[in-house]
């Protein structure tokens, strides 16, 4: 069959992310024997001719639209990207007949609302790479899709999920040639990195996150030995900022310093990135061993340094580890991220101020700090019975494909507002999700690569604030 996938995604801020998974899925495709296009429109400056044009030229049998997010989870700031969406499928329907695919990570967080937007799609949501040409062997046959586990479609209004077991998960570490899929020029030109998993699925049981929706709620680990040979190749291939989109990258403890020994092993030679390390297994064995692999930049997710907090979204740490990580991460040369997030469960003044407090005394100057305030609602999570027993939370799961978000009562979003901007005014490492939403934000990734500004990006945050600033911008 000729398949024709579109990435959808446009969104470039504050980084345009290569879309792994649908490169991944086109590669599976085409050694499935079908023929296959992907049109990504993340730099496409009129996207509905960019469509027509691979549609009528093409002249796809399936084409499959790949969704990265919904909306941007900002609670202040929201942006809705589906309805970008409507039109893509509408300019599909309107010059093809193809059997349109649903796919990507916003399918395994709500399919059945999405599926509504688009009538008569199919939805991919277990492994892609491994589903869809199971679906396309059907198609192609004309045989029903009952049985066929992986996907989600709607008959006669009613939602089918087929259950059954899905197709075997591959412990090899793909790295997509995303030269043959993408526009990776455009990328570098924007500071973006190449991506790579070392798992799949995620153990922890954080009340808001949809990653056991999406990949699963136990770890699937890939082979250590083939992730270091996916580096190596994708080093190889001229990607020498290359970032690891694990769940959790540091869980199983062990799992991490094994690819970290693989990867010290192979002698790359790219810079290595990691944004999803969980405190609790952070230790000087590992960024130890980070360091000798090529690690040159980490993140930290804590979001809150207070302990009532951190047992109220069930992160499985307490503030005794976040300080234990930061006392090792000082020990140690590695530039780090630190993301937090107000306003979870058990929220109140005196929290808020605690991690504020820790931020501002535990965290180096060099290093940069993420706040954002408010919890954006998944239907099936956690969270959404936590926010309905509440009482703060009355839409029905249909309805809640536009962003909702949740808020602890005992905090008020004004004064959480001004104690931040207050931490911000004092500290130019610190930035907040208006920051990473700044338009600007492309102009200056292409500047800072054209004058050879090594990544990651936000070690220069402190930079970027005193000049924008200078010149009026109250970021």
């Amino acid at each position: 069959m000729k398949i024709l996938l579109i990435s959808t995604n446009q969104n470039r801020l504050p980084l345009p992310v290569m879309p792994i998974g649908a490169c991944i899925v086109a590669q599976a495709c085409e050694e499935a024997g079908h023929s296959v296009q992907l049109l990504d429109l993340m730099f496409a400056r009129d996207a509905k001719g960019a469509i027509a044009a691979a549609l009528t030229g093409f002249q796809p049998d399936v084409v499959g639209l790949s969704i990265r997010n919904i909306d941007n989870v900002d609670m202040h700031g929201s942006v809705f990207y589906l309805d970008g969406l409507l039109g893509i499928a509408a300019a599909v329907r309107a010059l093809s007949g193809a059997r349109i695919v649903l796919g990507g990570a916003a399918l395994g967080v709500m399919p059945e609302q999405i599926l509504r937007l688009v009538p008569d799609a199919v939805a991919v949501v277990g492994d892609g790479e491994l589903v869809l040409p199971q679906l396309l062997q059907r198609l192609a046959r004309a045989e029903p899709l009952v049985g066929l586990p992986g996907i989600v479609y709607l008959e006669a209004g009613v939602l089918h999920r087929e259950t059954s077991a899905l197709p075997a998960f591959s412990a090899t570490c793909r790295a997509p040639d995303y030269r043959r899929w993408l526009d990776t020029r455009a990328y570098r030109s924007q500071m973006a990195t190449a991506t790579v998993q070392t798992k799949l699925g995620c153990g922890f049981h954080c009340v808001y996150c949809t990653y056991p929706m999406i990949e699963g709620s136990r770890f699937r680990l890939k082979d250590p030995e083939s992730v270091a040979q996916a580096v190596q190749r994708l080093a190889a291939a001229g990607f020498r900022d290359i970032e690891f989109v694990d769940s959790v990258f540091n869980a199983p403890h062990r799992h991490a310093l094994e690819v970290c020994a693989a990867l010290a092993r192979v002698k790359h030679g790219a810079r290595l990135q990691c944004l999803d390390l969980n405190p609790r297994d952070l230790d000087d064995e590992l960024l130890g061993a980070m360091e000798r692999a090529g690690f040159v930049g980490i993140g930290i997710t804590l979001e809150s340094a207070s302990d009532p907090v951190l047992q109220g979204l069930r992160k499985g740490f307490t503030s005794r580890e976040v300080q234990a990580a930061a006392a090792a991460v000082r020990r140690h040369r590695i530039p780090c991220a630190w993301m937090f997030l107000f306003g979870g469960p058990g929220e109140t003044r005196e929290t808020v101020r605690e991690t504020l407090h820790f931020a501002e005394s535990q965290i180096r100057p060099g290093d940069v700090a993420f706040f954002n305030i408010g919890l954006r609602i998944y239907p099936g999570t956690a969270l959404e019975t936590i926010a309905r027993g509440e009482g703060v939370l009355s839409q029905s799961p249909d309805a809640m494909l536009a962003p909702v978000f949740y808020l602890s009562a005992q905090v008020e979003a004004g004064w959480l507002e001004q104690e931040l901007k207050r931490s911000m005014d004092c500290h130019m490492n610190f930035i907040n999700i208006a920051t990473l939403s700044l338009p600007i934000l492309p102009v200056i990734n292409k500047i800072g690569s054209a004058l050879g500004m090594v990544p990651p990006h936000w070690r220069h945050t402190r930079v970027l604030r005193r000049v924008l600033r200078l010149v009026g911008m109250q970021v």
